[in-house]
């Protein structure tokens, strides 16, 4: 099987993100209340007044921490965006090497649905504010993005020729899985998926 560097894939690796601004104390409580609230409920149905009641704060606050609402969201899909990353390459640590590492990803996201009963964040809200000008767009679009450069790179780093596509192709077994999962109750999907990403990097 002929090897494949990662600098020659097309999309490249997937760059890591710029640090995170550090927050105050209660721009941090805002922050975590605002999360929690919008996974569990969406993105539309939760006010700045439940937030900021929630984080033992003032709305006042609220906007001298982040300016406005949407920002809030975006800043909770660039977290939970670091919050995922780090969980997928702590899981993959330990993956064996081989053309078969890549399908690992699905071990991963199995362990990380168990406590993700709403599923994907940025699915849930690109269904609230695709469309629009909405900050948040650019984080979901970029997540995406993140998503599939890593995928490739893990296929070249593998040894597995044509990296672009079957990296692509494991990209979207993974988001099928992911939805799958949860919207249609399908709770063996990422098990699926890894069956199916073994196949398509021919092992």
């Amino acid at each position: 099987m002929t090897s494949t560097a990662p600098s020659d894939a097309v999309l490249g690796p997937a760059p890591d993100p710029a640090p995170e601004e550090a927050l105050t104390p209660a721009g941090e409580r805002l922050l975590e209340a605002a999360s929690a609230l919008f996974y569990r409920r969406g993105i539309r149905a939760v006010g700045v007044d439940l937030i900021a009641e929630t984080a033992g704060t003032t709305k006042k606050t609220l906007y001298d921490r982040f300016g406005s609402k949407d920002e809030l969201v975006a800043r909770y899909l660039r977290r939970r965006a670091r919050v995922w990353r780090a969980f997928l390459r702590a899981g993959m640590s330990d993956a064996p090497l081989g053309p078969g590492r890549p399908a690992a990803v699905f071990d991963v996201l199995e362990a990380w649905l168990r406590e993700q009963d709403r599923g994907c964040a940025f699915v849930n809200a690109y269904a609230e504010v695709g469309g629009t000008d909405h900050p948040a767009v650019a984080e979901i679009r970029a997540e995406k993005q993140w998503m599939l450069r890593y995928l490739v790179a893990l296929v070249a780093e593998a040894g597995v020729p044509d990296a672009d596509r079957v990296g692509t192709e494991l990209h979207l077994l993974y988001e099928g899985a992911t939805v799958l999962a949860t919207a249609a109750g399908v709770v063996d999907a990422p098990a699926r998926a890894r069956a199916a990403a073994l196949r398509v990097l021919a092992v």
